[in-house]
């Protein structure tokens, strides 16, 4: 009775982090990485549920269970690697599952011993988990609890691998009708109860890091193209430009600037103009990578800081996106009418910091809306330093056109 008692404490706690987990996802909105991570807990309290209530002397038993535990685990994996932007690598967790299977089910035909079954499917669980590990130490997200996570997932492949074969040492040979009865049944049920809590606990603390990052992020967006706002965007670039000087990456800037914008709302009205804005902003996040940095700086006026990218390459980015852009259709415009943008690129030359860069991009966008807009222009150092000089000068006659400066 005791060990009925003892056995139901990991599949109920499971139980409770799954509806803590679901509870999250839902009320939080938070992203699909959290219900896996709920069913993960699900699919773990069955599999401890199925060895516990039925015959371990059965032959389905172990199958059932191994099922149910490694659906928990890859689903658990799935939900980090969403995380973390990995892919999943769901095709290796499969040909794990298979193997272990197969050789499961010559272990259960040759002998009643459950040590060899132990070992087999506790070697599956802790590749699994090793594969895991290496998803999650392939990517560049190294903040304090996903340095948690990855060593939780160290923790619990050197337990599936290490407590099998740990424990067969002292008892030696287990019969299948004994299993529940025996020391690593005791000895499992510790285990998996405290890496489970412990694992949920780190899992929960990641849930709630990333929903106030979320907020905190939300507030440094802007509202209508999802963009950084102006002081988010150079804080973070301010950052980033020390950083390329420290590691050496090559970084650049695309400042850019919507054509004959103040036409737009007087012929069409404002919203239209926050729509032509919009879309803008639209095109550059679908153009961008993930490593890049883009901002609203202005009314009508962004700015992209490209990561390990020259400036030659940047150019390549700022032509995509005005290329993009010429091609898109603003809601409340006729269909035959499009908008076009000009940009200015400027790479970081050594020893400059971000307000060079940017005075020297802004130059180039002046510049490209001198020379007849929808175009982009990059200035070298040299002539950027001349242009920036004529730049307060020649703007007084065509106040439409002037750039943000920098205020860095």
């Amino acid at each position: 009775m005791r060990e009925q008692i003892i056995g139901l404490i990991t599949p109920t706690m499971a139980a409770v982090f799954f509806v803590l987990f679901l509870v999250m996802w839902h009320r939080g909105k938070m992203g699909n990485y959290v219900l896996a991570f709920a069913l993960s807990y699900v699919f773990f309290a069955i599999g401890f549920m199925v060895t516990h209530v039925l015959d371990t002397a059965a032959f389905y038993t172990w199958h059932v269970t191994q099922f149910f535990y490694t659906i928990a685990l890859v689903t658990g994996a799935w939900g980090l690697a969403q995380r973390a932007g990995q892919p999943p690598m769901l095709g290796v967790f499969f040909g794990i599952y298979v193997l272990a299977a197969l050789t499961l089910a010559v272990a259960v035909v040759v002998t009643p011993d459950v040590g060899p079954r132990l070992v087999i499917i506790n070697s599956a669980y802790g590749v699994i988990k090793v594969v895991t590990l290496m998803i999650l130490l392939g990517t560049a997200r190294r903040d304090a609890i996903d340095k948690l996570i990855i060593a939780m997932q160290a923790l619990s492949a050197a337990q599936f691998l290490i407590r099998p074969s740990l424990t067969l040492l002292i008892e030696n040979q287990i019969a299948a009708d004994a299993y529940r009865d025996s020391i690593y049944y005791s000895v499992l049920n510790l285990s998996v109860t405290v890496v489970s809590l412990l694992n949920a606990m780190i899992l929960i603390g990641a849930c709630v890091y990333d929903q106030i990052k979320s907020v905190r992020e939300r507030a440094e967006l802007d509202l209508l193209t999802g963009l950084r706002t102006r002081r988010a965007f150079e804080q973070d670039v301010i950052a980033q430009v020390e950083k390329a000087k420290l590691e050496g990456v090559p970084v650049s800037l695309v400042v850019a600037d919507i054509d004959h914008f103040k036409a737009v709302n007087d012929v069409w009205g404002h919203q239209v103009g926050d729509k032509a804005i919009a879309a803008f902003g639209t095109v550059v996040q679908d153009t961008i990578r993930d490593t890049d940095i883009a901002g609203r700086i202005g009314g009508e006026e962004f700015c992209v800081l490209a990561w390990n990218c020259d400036g030659e390459a940047a150019i390549s980015m700022a032509e995509r996106i005005r290329k993009r852009f010429a091609e898109t259709q603003v809601e409340g415009m006729p269909e035959d009418h499009r908008l076009t943008a000009s940009f200015g690129v400027a790479g970081r030359n050594e020893g400059e910091g971000y307000g060079k860069v940017f005075a020297r991009a802004d130059a180039a966008l002046y510049t490209a809306k001198q020379e007849g807009r929808n175009r982009t222009v990059r200035i070298e150092h040299k002539k950027a330093l001349a242009s920036v000089s004529k730049l307060g000068a020649a703007l007084a006659d065509h106040p439409e056109d002037k750039p943000r400066a920098a205020s860095a």
